[in-house]
């Protein structure tokens, strides 16, 4: 090293750069990387096959036409695709028509805000509910997805990890929670849950569960963060509300993202956030948008105009856009559980188990051994086949003897190939 050049201590660097899950990313792109012909069950991306056809160019180009027929010139409306663009969005219109249509949420246009990704969409709600860390806290269930986790340990905000249940998470663990939030002297600000199919727990909260945790937000004067990233995958007509079409006090800032149901690339989400603020002069909504200035200035136009453009060609339907994805995707998790059915007929007596999702890309297989980074090399080196360790998901040290399967990205007959190599390895290196 030349003299005088700086070299930076860890320790002078925000402490979320030694959360352990970043490592764990890190460890299994590699191992990935390092075995490219393993069949992994670690993606939770959509499936490839639907990204095949996409003609980005026709659905900007119908985005254009919508706009012209909302009285702009053909001119103007490229030039709203090419320049920064309202920090706010350009298709909010559209989303909220839609998510009054299909998910009986009735927002405004101006209570919705385009982010980029719903990862924008917690960093921005975060910051803007989170005053003081000192005196308010983040409830999160447990296991969590490390995407609301990580927001929060880069923004400072301190987490308090509440159990699930087989309905969702634990109402009266939350209660208590708040309870015991309050001898501290601290106030729960929030409560993050994914009511529909979470990553990576794969629950799906229960019609009674939703109503309740609502009234105890209301009761303890608290905010619900909902992620609504995998609701689209229930089956047909076996939806439930979302928690913001319950939401009578507008206690719900809901978060969404077209990754799914779209495309990843595109980097669109969403977020609701109707709450007034001071004397009602204004929305969250507005807060949030002001806030983006500063992180991402907007949303990309182009990106949005592709997004607009398919919600278009689907009569302006989220559920007509997810439909066929839906369809494949509740197809390659029965595939997922019907094959360890067939593949661990023993696994219960020696000590693996696992749970059976509604819907959702995840299910999760329970180990009588420590689902560490050593077994997945092994799992990866000699039996080809990859996983995805759950311990990074839990906040209380918990869930080191599980790992999570995701069925989203494969076709059936790699789930099936990749089963019979699961079997194989569970069977000689930990059954036997």
């Amino acid at each position: 090293m030349s003299a005088g050049m700086v070299r930076l201590s860890p320790a002078s660097l925000h402490r979320s750069l030694q959360e352990p899950v970043l490592g764990s990313i890190g460890f299994l792109n590699e191992v990935m990387s390092r075995h490219p012909d393993a069949i992994s069950f670690a993606p939770g991306a959509p499936h490839p096959a639907f990204l095949d056809d996409l003609d980005t160019g026709h659905c900007t180009d119908r985005f254009l036409d919508h706009l012209v027929e909302r009285g702009r010139t053909r001119r103007q409306a490229r030039r709203l695709l090419v320049e920064y663009g309202p920090s706010r969005g350009i298709i909010n219109e559209l989303v909220s028509h839609a998510l009054r249509r299909d998910q009986d949420i009735a927002v405004t246009p101006e209570s919705v805000v385009i982010t980029v990704g719903a990862q924008e969409a917690m960093l921005l709600v975060l910051r803007a509910l989170f005053r003081s860390a000192s005196e308010q806290v983040l409830a999160v269930a447990n296991p969590c997805f490390v995407g609301i986790t990580g927001a929060a340990h880069m923004l400072d905000i301190p987490l308090l990890p509440v159990s699930e249940t087989r309905d969702g998470i634990d109402v009266e663990a939350l209660e208590a929670a708040c309870r015991n939030a309050r001898r501290s002297g601290r106030h729960l600000r929030a409560c993050y849950v994914a009511a529909d199919f979470s990553n990576p727990g794969g629950g799906r909260m229960a019609l009674e569960c939703r109503h309740r945790l609502l009234e105890l937000a209301e009761r303890e004067d608290f905010l619900v963060l909902e992620d609504n990233a995998y609701g689209f995958t229930a089956a047909g007509g076996d939806e439930l509300p979302p928690l913001k079409a319950l939401d009578g006090g507008r206690r719900v800032v809901h978060i969404g993202t077209f990754a799914k149901v779209c495309f990843p690339g595109a980097r669109v989400g969403y977020v609701v956030a109707d709450q007034q603020v001071g004397d009602g002069s204004r929305l969250l909504a507005d807060d949030l948008a002001a806030l983006k200035t500063m992180v991402t200035v907007n949303t990309s136009p182009l990106s949005q105009a592709v997004i607009g453009g398919m919600l278009i060609e689907h009569g302006g339907s989220l559920r007509e856009l997810s439909r066929h994805k839906s369809q494949l995707y509740r197809r390659n998790l029965d595939r997922l559980l019907t094959a360890l059915d067939f593949h661990l007929p023993d696994g219960r007596a020696a000590g693996i188990h696992w749970n059976r999702p509604e819907g959702g890309f995840f299910v999760r297989l329970h180990l009588p051994v420590p689902a560490d980074d050593d077994l997945l090399e092994k799992s990866a080196a000699k039996y080809g086949v990859l996983w995805t360790p759950m311990a990074p998901f839990y906040l209380d040290g918990s869930g080191d003897r599980q790992l999570r399967l995701s069925c989203s990205y494969l076709d059936p007959e790699q789930i099936d190939t990749g089963m019979r190599r699961l079997a194989a390895f569970l069977q000689k290196e930990i059954i036997r």
